[in-house]
């Protein structure tokens, strides 16, 4: 079964589509020198800010028949060959693809808001193209909003990216009440919250490690921490140029802890018998 990981929080600016993007071309590398038989991952982007768009490919024109829009839109029976038709190597890698994101997402949502079962319009085509990868990545909007619904539904492991200063015990178990709702709610058993990601961690501040301590001593989401990214003025370097953090910086301490993170995660899609 391939691994559908979403990130998600309900909050902007806390490092869910630097992380999307860059744990996806790092899944990708990671499988390819292992000798993987499969090491295409594909990163959808589901934000009508179409940011994962732009530095994975270097476009954010996208429009009405060329990016997920056209897949939302396109008649139920047929939306599976539009998805295949408009997803594009990313400029990144040949083995990382992306479905690319349009500003038209923002009215679709409104398009599809008294459509039934439109909540599945993205899970549905996926879950037949899902085997042509090793892994799936979905960026999601900063709200749980309909898309952010449907990222959700087509996972199966939920990723929390949360600032050191947004770590509060009550936001993040509200991030994952949320999340049980929707798996409750819409009968999507197979979503689960697979880990917390702290971003942007800057040891020289009394309160990021206070927090960071915080979290790792709670009894419930201490043990869902699956990575802590310092931060690194690398990362937004990299973003200018249109790059990963590991082809503007291998060394970079952010692009050293998301290599670590893509082996954390792997570690546990095995333990849980992926």
């Amino acid at each position: 079964m391939t691994r559908v990981f979403v990130l998600t929080n309900n909050k902007g600016g806390c490092g869910k589509t630097t992380s999307a993007a860059n744990i996806a071309l790092g899944l990708s590398g990671v499988l390819r020198k292992m000798g993987a038989p499969n090491h295409r991952v594909l990163l959808v982007d589901t934000d009508s800010q179409c940011h994962a768009t732009l530095v994975t490919t270097g476009r954010n024109d996208f429009g009405q028949d060329d990016s997920l829009y056209a897949v939302l839109m396109a008649p139920r029976d047929q939306a599976p060959a539009v998805m295949a038709k408009v997803i594009v190597q990313s400029t990144w890698d040949s083995d990382l693809h992306v479905l690319p994101a349009s500003p038209l997402l923002e009215g679709a949502e409104r398009e599809l808001m008294s459509t039934a079962g439109a909540p599945y319009r993205l899970a549905d085509p996926l879950s037949h193209l899902a085997n042509h990868y090793a892994a799936i990545l979905i960026d999601t909007r900063p709200s749980f909003s309909l898309m952010t619904e449907m990222g959700l539904i087509a996972a199966t492991d939920a990723i929390v990216p949360v600032e050191p200063r947004y770590l509060e015990t009550v936001g993040l178990m509200n991030v994952m009440h949320k999340i049980a709702t929707i798996r409750e709610g819409w009968r999507v058993p197979h979503l689960r919250v697979s880990g917390i990601l702290v971003t942007k961690m800057d040891t020289r501040v009394r309160g990021h490690k206070y927090l960071l301590g915080e979290l790792r001593e709670h009894e419930v989401l201490g043990r869902l921490l699956c990575g802590v990214i310092p931060a690194n003025e690398a990362v937004s370097y990299a973003h200018r140029q249109h790059q990963s953090i590991f082809q503007y910086d291998y060394h970079a301490p952010a692009g050293v802890a998301y290599l670590k993170l893509v082996g954390t995660l792997m570690k546990r899609s095995l333990q849980a018998g992926a």
